[in-house]
């Protein structure tokens, strides 16, 4: 009984390793980053997922196979940027940037519609935010799943820059907001949000970042950064009215830009989150984020969390686990609350493990509300990127169930892959 004990010991590191069984889900090299991923609420084994440039792919298997797809826009274009989510009825929008035939270079938000699952979208896709000669950037969706007057809501936050990496001080970005109340066949009139604008560099002094998400009751909060700093805004009455002043949640030293050995180039954007599950935190807003708190060598995961609504945030709390000031990096997180269960997910890129630019990727679990959150390495094997291939801005987690859907990128002899990892807590 002992020894086989003793046995049943040396595997279990492996047994639990096996759950995050690494699936490569892109059949063409074409280069795929800047990875989104969501699960079908009313059929969990469906989840969508896209990549840049013009990348889909599906699975009805929860991830174990995969199909690949192009998207396409006969009139808008289709430059990236992807962001997918789901309806409650179980369609399931694709948010791009764009490149028109007729118009200019990233001048819109497009949003492409499926309702079989992702197998096909609608093209053309439905736009909002046209303002030329004004870019239009780094757009995010969520959906309103709760039962408030505006459930079924999709809310839609963008940066707009005046001029496009503008040094002119007259040129100006600020977020903006639309959204639609007919399932996305129409878009409201863009409106700005923010107090205090930022420069066009697209650097730390730009307003980006911007991620809605919906409260309990129907209130839309979203977050950004500029200037070294974290804002917070919300409208309680479905996106008419905003606050008069934005709310500073708090500090990101060093800005949202930050050099990362091997990679081409990295940003600490945050993500912003809330729990609409029954769980004891239901109505906690989470900002997730990355910083150089600990040193330009020692990039970190950190979460704010606020208990009413965002007008008092929590101090810094650290997600990675590993030791404060030992010179390893973690960069480019995702948060996902999972709505039934109330537990955090981040995925992130992690070389506490290595000496090089050798990198892993991480997922922490919280089941109390952030207040600590256990680390598990789900990647199979390390990857070493290339500071001369550009690597992408963000990777992606969808909870729901407490069954995560994790993916990222990774970049082997300078070719990028899309890996999924899915696991059943």
């Amino acid at each position: 009984m002992k020894i086989r004990l003793f046995f049943l010991l040396l595997l279990l590191p492996n047994l639990i390793f096996t759950q995050f069984k690494n699936i490569k889900v892109n059949k063409i090299n074409n280069s795929p980053e800047e990875v989104s991923i969501a699960i079908n609420p009313l059929h969990p084994e469906n989840l969508v997922a896209g990549a840049n440039i013009n990348n889909y792919y599906f699975s009805f298997d929860r991830g174990n196979t995969w199909t690949n797809k192009e998207i396409t826009d006969k009139e808008n274009g289709v430059w990236g940027d992807p962001v997918i989510i789901f309806d409650k009825k179980g369609s399931v929008y694709y948010f791009h940037l764009s490149r028109p035939v007729k118009g200019e270079w990233i001048d819109r938000i497009v949003c492409a519609k499926s309702t079989d699952g992702g197998i096909t979208f609608i093209d053309p896709g439905t736009y909002m935010g046209l303002n030329p000669p004004k870019k239009q950037d780094k757009p995010w969706a969520c959906v309103d799943f709760t039962e408030s007057q505006w459930k079924n809501n999709i809310y839609v936050t963008w940066t707009q820059f005046d001029a496009y990496e503008s040094s002119k001080p007259e040129d100006k970005s600020n977020i903006y907001f639309s959204l639609s109340s007919n399932f996305g066949e129409s878009w409201s009139e863009a409106l700005k949000i923010n107090q205090f604008s930022g420069d066009c560099m697209d650097s730390s002094n730009t307003t980006e970042g911007a991620v809605p998400c919906v409260g309990p009751n129907g209130e839309i909060y979203v977050g950004w950064s500029a200037m070294d700093k974290l804002y917070f805004d919300r409208s309680t009455d479905g996106g008419k009215t905003w606050l008069d002043e934005d709310i500073t949640a708090g500090g990101q030293y060093g800005g949202w830009v930050y050099d990362i050995p091997g990679i081409y180039r990295c940003n600490g954007l945050p993500i912003t989150a809330c729990d609409i599950s029954n769980s004891p935190y239901r109505g906690n807003i989470y900002i997730n984020y990355s910083d150089q708190t600990n040193g330009s060598n020692d990039v970190d995961i950190f979460l704010l969390r606020s208990t009413d609504g965002g007008n008092v945030w929590s101090k810094p709390i650290r997600v990675n686990d590993d030791n404060i000031g030992n010179g390893k990096q973690q960069f480019m997180s995702w948060i996902s609350v999972d709505p039934v269960t109330g537990n955090i997910y981040i995925i992130f890129y992690d070389r506490r493990n290595y000496e090089d630019t050798e990198t892993d990727v991480y997922l922490a679990r919280s089941t109390d509300g952030g207040e600590t959150f256990n680390n598990t390495k789900i990647s199979e094997k390390p990857f070493t990127p290339h500071e001369r291939v550009f690597f992408g801005d963000y990777i992606g987690v969808c909870a729901y169930n407490d069954f995560a859907a994790c993916i990222w990128q990774r970049m082997d002899s300078r070719n990028l892959s899309v890996i999924f990892a899915g696991n059943k807590f």
